[in-house]
């Protein structure tokens, strides 16, 4: 864990519902805190697309728009000053574990954007709850009633 009092909140963003939430609640962290504010969305390339190369996907550029729509979705167009976001290479998982040697704080959502709807927590969550090297929140996303 990180002890310098300029250590960001670290949170992990991939669009998904619950990651947003990490993102909000993670500002109001940061906020009250008075620390910066770090974003990180992750790409990686399946294993199966060494198969087809030159197929004209480019991962990178995908995860840098998901996470300007992120931003944009929550915070309407006006982020905060104390926001910084990068699009890093990796498993997410690995990449936030490693990102936690230098933040105060981790904020994930519970449920990404993969695996099975009926699980509580997901792969990426557990992993960072288990294995960062910061204290890790995990954000449950509450759906709204109608």
């Amino acid at each position: 864990m990180n002890t310098s009092a300029n250590a960001p909140i670290l949170v992990g963003v991939d669009g998904s519902d619950s990651s947003l939430d990490a993102l909000r609640y993670a500002t109001r962290l940061s906020s009250a805190l008075g620390v910066p504010l770090r974003a990180v969305t992750t790409w990686d390339y399946p294993a199966l697309v060494d198969l087809y190369p030159g197929i004209g996907w480019t991962p990178d550029k995908d995860a840098a728009v998901l996470l300007d729509a992120a931003i944009t979705d929550v915070f309407a167009g006006d982020p905060p000053a104390n926001l910084s976001a990068a699009v890093l290479a990796g498993p997410a998982a690995t990449v936030l574990i490693e990102e936690s040697h230098r933040a105060q704080m981790l904020v994930v959502g519970s449920r990404g954007r993969g695996g099975f709807a009926g699980l509580l927590l997901g792969s990426v969550s557990s992993a960072c709850a288990a294995h960062a090297h910061c204290p890790v929140l995990i954000v449950r996303h509450e759906k709204q009633k109608q």
